[in-house]
């Protein structure tokens, strides 16, 4: 027994070891960081597939896929099944009678089912409704006599026509396709905007590293040119205390801007990174852009491409379609209203199923229903002017925005057209910068130049290098707000598009 408790302990422990062990592994490895390196490319595509905002852009166009099926389902032909089962009724019921006026109450027992199934079609070309349906009836008398009675419609066809009303099936077919085409373009676009903002997140991360970079180099420069005053200063060289003290006091700045740059860079790294998708334990190496494309558009034909693709032009003709419809639901609501109804089928009763089925009668039902206002004080005349003239406002409006579009898009183009000038200039200004800083920092070497001129140097070998990210970031930025604008792509020449069928199939 005392080696049976002795070994069975000895497992225990050995279990308890290794789940220890594979509890430090599996935490080791949680904890573990690793490096990707990115292209803006790279980040764009990593956003389109993982991002939040393009979850967001997905779920939101599946909505309107949804309402434009339920639309189309509207044109098809639907079958119902229609069923009313133990409907028990005990109650008194009142009776009047015809010749001395007496009201009596007698009791009623019954059992009723019914059961119907129909077939209805919408026709959108006038509006009506088409049914052919069959039915059955079955009634069970409990008192004050007991019968079964059964009714049966064995086919019975009905048509519904208003003759003056709003065809709504009508104007959905003119306006529930641009909803969706529209929904379409409203996803390309959200995606486009993606690109816009992770060109804004990945050069922000990319100007706070070039900070942090040259605040480092600036803080070991001058700790460097401290060093060469200080000694220049101890056997009476060409400097002066003044000097000196403003070399110092620099060494501070910089080392004051190096936790800045760090924080700044933490911060804007972070963004990218949550935007992108990744937890902390990724680390992100971003990859500087090379050489910005030739690229020289021109306006008329980034504006027949917006106007061609955007959802701009779709959501003007949708907002004048919507107020044309209005106008007509107003005239339509207005003065006589009138519908025909029309039913032919067969009918038959019997004490039983089969009698209920034999020999059955011909029924037609026809009737038409007139509604004419006599005195409305003017209320349909009054909502077809409102009507009318909402109408007038939105062409109106419309309008207005066309022109300033259309102005809108002329300037992006011409200051896109700009940015390669700009870009190029910047990226030599930087080149010269970088030059003049060297040559100033050996001539402070020998004591050939002050403290002021070497400052001076290095102020615009800084200013030049964020001035040439910047420009380069503005180039992007304008690049993928044009193509967001427009849904096509400059570089490769071809339309923004996406599979919009695996969208749906997911």
């Amino acid at each position: 027994m005392g080696s049976f408790i002795k070994i069975w302990k000895r497992n225990v422990f050995i279990t308890a070891a290794a789940l220890l062990l594979i509890f430090d592994i599996n935490c080791l490895f949680a904890q573990q960081k690793y490096t990707i390196s990115l292209t803006l490319e790279d980040a764009i595509n990593t956003a389109r597939e993982q991002s939040s905002t393009a979850l967001a852009a997905k779920h939101n166009f599946l909505a309107n896929y949804w309402r434009y099926r339920s639309y189309k389902a509207q044109f098809l032909p639907s079958l119902k099944l229609n069923a009313s089962l133990a409907q028990y009724d005990r109650s008194l019921r009142a009776l009047q009678d015809s010749q001395t006026g007496e009201i009596n109450y007698i009791t009623n027992n019954n059992l009723s089912n019914s059961l119907s199934l129909s077939l209805n079609q919408n026709i959108p070309l006038t509006g009506g409704r088409l049914s052919l349906a069959t039915n059955l009836y079955r009634l069970d008398q409990f008192s004050p006599y007991q019968s079964v009675t059964y009714n049966s419609k064995p086919v019975s066809l009905q048509y519904d026509q208003p003759l003056k009303a709003f065809n709504t099936l009508k104007w959905e077919k003119v306006i529930e396709p641009k909803n969706f085409e529209k929904a379409k373009r409203e996803y390309l676009e959200l995606i486009e905007g993606i690109n816009v903002q992770v060109v804004n997140l990945f050069f922000n991360v990319l100007s706070a590293q070039i900070n942090r970079e040259m605040a480092k180099g600036k803080y070991e420069s001058t700790k460097l040119s401290l060093k060469i005053a200080e000694e220049r200063y101890s056997i009476g060289g060409n400097i002066s205390k003044n000097e000196l003290l403003q070399l110092r006091l620099g060494l501070y700045n910089a080392e004051l801007e190096i936790g800045d740059s760090e924080l700044d860079y933490d911060m804007s790294m972070l963004r990218l990174r949550t935007y992108l998708g990744y937890n902390e334990n990724v680390e992100l190496s971003l990859i500087t852009p090379g050489k910005i494309p030739e690229i020289t558009l021109e306006f008329e034909e980034v504006y027949g491409r917006a106007i061609e693709n955007s959802t701009t032009a779709i959501t003007n003709e949708l907002n004048l379609l919507t107020a044309q419809q209005s106008v007509a639901q107003a005239k339509a609501s207005s003065g006589l209203q009138a519908s025909i109804f029309a039913q032919f089928g067969l009918t038959q009763k019997g004490e039983n199923l089969s009698a209920s089925y034999s020999n059955p009668m011909d029924q037609e039902i026809v009737g038409l229903t007139l509604s004419v206002p006599i005195l409305d004080w003017g209320l349909g005349r009054g909502k077809v002017k409102l009507a009318q003239s909402r109408e007038r406002m939105v062409k109106t409006q419309i309008e207005q925005q066309v022109t300033q579009y259309r102005e809108d898009v002329y300037i992006k183009v011409m200051e896109f057209n700009k940015m390669n000038i700009k870009c190029n200039t910047s990226l030599q200004a930087d080149s010269i910068a970088k030059m003049r800083y060297e040559i100033a920092n050996e001539r402070f070497k020998n004591g050939t130049l002050s403290v002021l001129e070497l400052n001076s140097a290095q102020l615009d070998m800084e200013n030049s290098a964020s001035r040439y990210i910047n420009e380069v970031a503005r180039f992007w930025q304008n690049y993928y707000s044009i193509r967001k604008l427009s849904l096509y792509d400059y570089i490769l020449k071809s339309e923004v598009s996406a599979d919009f069928d695996r969208l749906t199939a997911d």
